[in-house]
């Protein structure tokens, strides 16, 4: 089945590349998405090759069934990458998996459905779940949160300035209607903060906190990365592609503390023997121009790459 049109894996060639793939190795696609970056590494796996491939949107495994169904290196995992560990367990291949593949974030097939609720381009329901059988949907949030908490989110996660402007516009017109819709929280948002860049829109900072808060995916990201470390066998590649600073930041922390011996300070002048997990790949990269003017949606991606090194503990 060939790959859907408009939705374009960011990164396709050089995320495969950095996998170092091998015939008969095993891998895991902890983000499937469409099914892009899974479909290149099925062109490279031999027959003895596996590939696990995971989402938690119930949309994407439906699509992931129907395409590699009838693959038996296929397996198809409808969970969080947060799971990689109890995941590869039960499958039998923690420890001896070649490369994982993680592609953080929203997904174009998500974000351009409206009734998904992760965009204000179109309107729709205000939901922002990744799996929307699960959880509490971000109208659900925004109607129990107090405003301090609100604002926090926004801040954080959004990194917007007017934080505590827009949680106290979105309490005081809770206290009139609920505010189901993404249209309207939008156009709230767009009200009450001071105008900005013409670039993006007042919205983007609080539908992005919004969207990680409801599907915690700093915390997933976490859990995801350590797991992921765990699992790999020797000289296993672990890559990574992000899209917005807290995730990047997240993903950089992770693979120098996997990679370097932490410094040594006044109280601890001698760093306790340290034996490195990982080493880094490369440098940071990003996409190049051409792939940019292809498909905008790829202009904040950050890949970074490590590889498991021998003796280091699972």
């Amino acid at each position: 089945m060939l790959r859907k049109p408009g939705h374009v894996p960011v990164l396709l060639g050089p995320a495969v590349d950095a996998l170092n793939i091998r015939a008969d190795g095993i891998y895991v696609d902890g983000t499937y998405g469409r099914g892009g970056h899974s479909e290149a590494i099925l062109a490279r796996l031999g027959k003895e090759g596996q590939l696990v491939v995971m989402d938690r949107d119930p949309q994407a495994i439906a699509d992931a069934h129907a395409r590699f169904d009838d693959d038996s290196r296929v397996t198809v995992c409808h969970d969080d990458f947060a799971a990689l560990e109890p995941l590869t367990r039960r499958l039998g291949i923690f420890g001896r998996v070649n490369g994982v593949l993680l592609d953080v974030g929203v997904s174009s097939p998500q974000l351009d459905d409206p009734a998904r609720g992760f965009s204000f381009s179109s309107d729709g329901p205000l939901d922002m779940r990744m799996d929307p059988g699960s959880g509490e949907s971000a109208a659900d949030w925004l109607a129990r949160a107090d405003q301090e908490e609100i604002a926090r989110v926004i801040r954080d996660y959004g990194e917007e300035r007017q934080a505590r402007r827009i949680a106290r516009r979105i309490v005081a017109r809770r206290a009139e209607r609920p505010i189901t819709r993404t249209a309207e929280l939008a156009s709230l948002v767009a009200g009450a903060v001071k105008s900005g860049s013409r670039d993006i829109h007042p919205a983007t900072r609080t539908f992005q906190a919004l969207r990680i808060q409801v599907n915690e995916e700093l915390s997933a990201l976490e859990r995801a990365l350590e797991a992921a470390i765990d699992l790999l066998a020797v000289a296993g590649r672990l890559v990574v592609i992000s899209f917005h600073s807290l995730e990047d930041r997240l993903v950089k922390q992770a693979l120098v503390r996997a990679s370097s011996p932490p410094p040594a300070s006044r109280r601890l002048p001698v760093a306790s023997a340290f034996r490195p997990r990982l080493r880094l790949v490369g440098r940071l990269l990003r996409p190049d121009p051409a792939e940019i003017e292809s498909n905008p949606r790829a202009r904040s991606a950050r890949m970074r790459v490590a590889e498991k090194l021998p003796g280091a503990a699972s």
